[in-house]
């Protein structure tokens, strides 16, 4: 026995291993393509104008001591040994680290949050015992409101800092590449920006096809071009100088530094592109795991990256050539450098395809936090969970691609705008996992510090040695980062507003219930959906669709569709259902929860799921009153006495006859009840921690024969709604949506009424609307214009 289970151990540690191997390869053409490609443009960006390669050598040892420490102290270091570790449920990325602290401290920014999110499962946290230093350093931030601005600013900075990265990587890794036909061919200047352009045009033209088709080449491709690199920085080292591993030693940086002074601190702008692509690693954890980025990058990408920027500075130390001519090319032996090159355009497609999917995810990530512009997402395989499109985005990214191209003409100034954009993001990344230290590991707040001094001073070195290039290429960065905030943060304004007006202005539940034929409101087949983003009370929206059309369905359901500070959330926890009144009344409230990762549904599934967990809602108040025992863990009063429980409706549906009976062979059903919801703006902003633990309830249906017995009136209900259910399903199914134009109050600030009257409602007008994103079919619209005085 003890033979078979050591066996089985084995086994399933291999398969284990196997797994983890295969997401390690699979992870080379995702998340290290721009990583890989950096040899192509590091040295020829680093001697452009500011340093010139001299007889000494000092300049190309120093350069190379530079790289190899950078590569090994922020990649290595800091990204694998550290920054890796602060996944939230697995997840990686700016958002990541912003919703971890939003979890352990109240410094969200996120309206419409309720008590019941914190029992999600992908919510909860294990987490230790907290340190008095730790617990004033968060008491401190929950204390200082403008502190949480600051933190959304930090963090819509980093997220616009990528999408400018998603910019100039495809721009610098393709013209690289291509600029290798200057030493293969007569008047390469006119090919190298038409070809560049030509290869941007079909990279972006290819997007809607998917990552998962597009990229099925990547992984390979990326392995050969790392073992391309690997085997001619061998060659180099081995034919033209044996002893370049002399200076990997830190004496050559100093000597470096001493010697160029002011020119060798601004060349820092082109050393630092070396590590170009790192946050991707963090950023695409989701798809792959720690284990399989970490075996990569160390065993694979690591030394492989060292051998190439050693082969070429064995080669220029004992090749003297002027500084514009030098190149990753001319490194590389002319019997093999057409093969090289078509390689390498490959590669740099690859490493391009990589940050361009990032650039998509993030842009979502940003929609579903209400910190970007409503845009139309398309969800390019049912298979591979979180693989998107987005069309407005990608064609704006080609049009500004090939414009830079057109524009900046070399490396030089490309390199400058692309490390500007790289460090300002790591650095962000560097102060929001500085907090994750302190206020989710509960470490000493020390530790914190001499993380972000340690990496922050180099990276600050680097950030200024590219700003100060500003006019130089570094400009474009800066002014990008400078638009998208401005957007982001009017566009979060306004939604933070205008759902605030909601909450002041919600109707009664009193003024729902005294609607009827007394008032001449009448009620017509079908089922109703008012959308609202508000968890509690009746939105305005809807007594202005009563108002002018005084009529509404049979059934009716207000469904608030929110986003919570999490990746995802799972399905049997993602409906929230209660009742809005007494049963007799048929009108419910569905709360549908998503992370800033989850993948909306198509709407023909979304109704018919929501009328499931609507009647699934419906035995399970009726049963129980049918129960009246422990089993329901409740005190039997009826539904009709029922009108603010919220209850988590699972995915295990009853099977039967569902309009009609309730089967006897049912598995039960795991729910929460009772949570409480946030009743005002206050609420939104201090929201303290639940003091009693949740009610989780499980029950199980007794037989049909024995129920109808002895509660034959209670299940004559339950069939009867179910059934009006079900019968106004037939009927049809109405989307209530409301159509805003939003203004500022009088004696509002200048700056409020540009940002309000102007940019949101410019923004809004211009971009999709609800009704596109919730894929609502126009006939089966009702738009309601609301005036929002904010």
């Amino acid at each position: 026995m003890d033979l078979e289970n050591a066996i089985s151990w084995r086994s399933s540690r291999k398969d284990s291993w196997k797994t983890t191997l295969l997401l390690a390869y699979q992870s080379l053409g995702v998340v290290y393509g721009d990583l890989s490609i950096s040899p192509l443009y590091v040295y020829k960006s680093t001697f452009a104008d500011d340093i010139n390669h001299s007889d000494t050598n000092e300049e190309i040892f120093g350069v190379l001591s530079f790289v190899f420490w950078t590569l090994t102290l922020i990649p290595l270091f800091k990204y694998v040994f550290v920054v890796l570790r602060a996944d939230d449920n697995g997840e990686g990325g700016t958002f990541a680290l912003y919703s971890l602290l939003c979890r352990h401290a109240n410094v969200g920014l996120l309206p419409n949050r309720q008590l019941a999110d914190q029992a999600l499962s992908t919510y909860v946290m294990e987490q230790p015992t907290e340190r008095k230093s730790s617990l004033r350093v968060r008491v401190f931030l929950e204390r200082h409101k403008s502190l949480h601005t600051a933190l959304l600013i930090l963090v819509l900075l980093g997220t616009c800092m990528v999408i400018g990265d998603g910019l100039l990587t495809p721009t610098i890794s393709v013209f690289s590449a291509v600029s290798g036909l200057e030493l293969s061919m007569e008047h390469h200047q006119y090919a190298i920006i038409p070809i560049t352009c030509f290869i941007l045009v079909c990279l972006f033209a290819l997007q809607h096809y998917g990552t998962h088709r597009v990229g099925f080449f990547f992984a390979p491709i990326i392995l050969v071009w790392l073992l391309c690199l690997s085997g001619l920085g061998l060659y180099n080292i081995f034919h033209w100088n044996r002893h370049i591993y002399k200076a990997l030693s830190p004496c050559y940086m100093l000597k470096f530094l001493k010697k160029t002074k002011k020119g060798g601190w601004m060349s820092l702008g082109g050393i630092l592109l070396c590590i170009t692509g790192s946050e991707a690693m963090f950023a695409d954890l989701g798809h792959f795991s720690y284990a399989a980025i970490q075996i990569a990058f160390t065993l694979m990408v690591y030394p492989a990256l060292i051998l190439a920027y050693m082969g070429q500075a064995a080669y220029l130390s004992k090749n003297h050539i002027s500084s514009y001519q030098i190149s990753y090319y001319v490194s590389v032996p002319e019997s093999i450098r057409w093969p090289v090159l078509i390689l390498a355009i490959l590669a740099s497609v690859a490493g391009s395809q990589a940050i361009i999917s990032g650039t998509f995810s993030i842009i979502n990530q940003s929609q579903s936090l209400g910190c970007f512009p409503r845009v139309k997402v398309v969800h390019t395989s049912d298979k591979i969970h979180g693989q998107i499109y987005i069309p407005e985005i990608n064609w704006m990214l080609m049009i500004l691609c090939i414009a830079v191209t057109i524009g900046f003409r070399d490396t030089k100034h490309m390199g400058n705008a692309s490390g500007l954009a790289v460090m300002a993001v790591m650095l962000v990344t560097t102060c929001l996992t500085s907090l994750v230290i302190i206020l989710c590991w509960q470490k000493p707040p020390m530790l914190a510090l001499l993380f972000i001094l340690f990496f922050g001073s180099i990276e600050l070195l680097y950030f200024s040695a590219s700003l100060i290039k500003f006019l130089e290429g570094a400009w474009l960065p800066i002014l990008l980062a400078l638009f998208l905030v401005t957007i982001m943060f009017v566009w979060h304004y306004a939604t933070i507003k205008k759902y605030e007006y909601d909450l002041h202005n919600k109707v009664s539940l009193e003024w729902l219930l005294a609607l009827g034929p007394s008032l001449g409101i009448s009620r017509v087949p079908g089922i109703g959906l008012v959308f609202t983003d508000l968890t509690s009370g009746i939105p305005a929206n809807f007594s202005r669709f009563v108002t002018n059309l005084p009529a509404f369905h049979r059934v009716l359901v207000f469904v608030c569709i929110k986003f919570v500070p999490v990746p995802f959330v799972p399905p049997e926890e993602r409906y929230l259902v209660g009742r809005v009144g007494p049963a007799a009344h048929r009108s419910y409230r569905c709360i549908i929860r998503y992370g800033y990762r989850d993948v909306h549904q198509d709407v023909d599934s979304f109704e018919s799921e929501l009328v499931d967990k609507l009647a699934n809602f419906i035995r399970y108040e009726w049963c129980r009153v049918n129960r009246r025992t422990d089993t329901c863990n409740e005190d039997g009063r009826s539904p009709s006495d029922i009108s603010s429980r919220l209850t988590v409706i699972g995915t295990v549906a009853f099977s039967g006859t569902p309009a009609f009976q309730v089967d006897e062979n049912v598995q039960p059903l795991s729910v929460s009840i009772g949570f409480p919801t946030v009743e005002s703006v206050t609420d939104i902003t201090e929201l303290e921690t639940v003091g009693a633990a949740e009610r989780r309830v499980r029950f199980a249906v007794e037989d049909k024969s024995e129920s109808d017995t002895q509660y034959s009136d209670v299940n004559e209900q339950l069939r009867e709604e179910v059934e009006d259910l079900f019968s106004a399903q037939q009927a049809g199914i109405a989307f209530m949506l409301g159509h805003s134009h939003v203004k500022a109050k009088q004696g509002s600030s200048l700056s409020k009424k540009l940002a309000i009257n102007y940019g949101y409602n410019f923004l809004r007008r211009n971009c999709r609307g609800p009704d596109v994103v919730l894929k609502v079919p126009p006939a089966s619209l009702l738009k309601v214009g609301m005036v929002y005085v904010v």
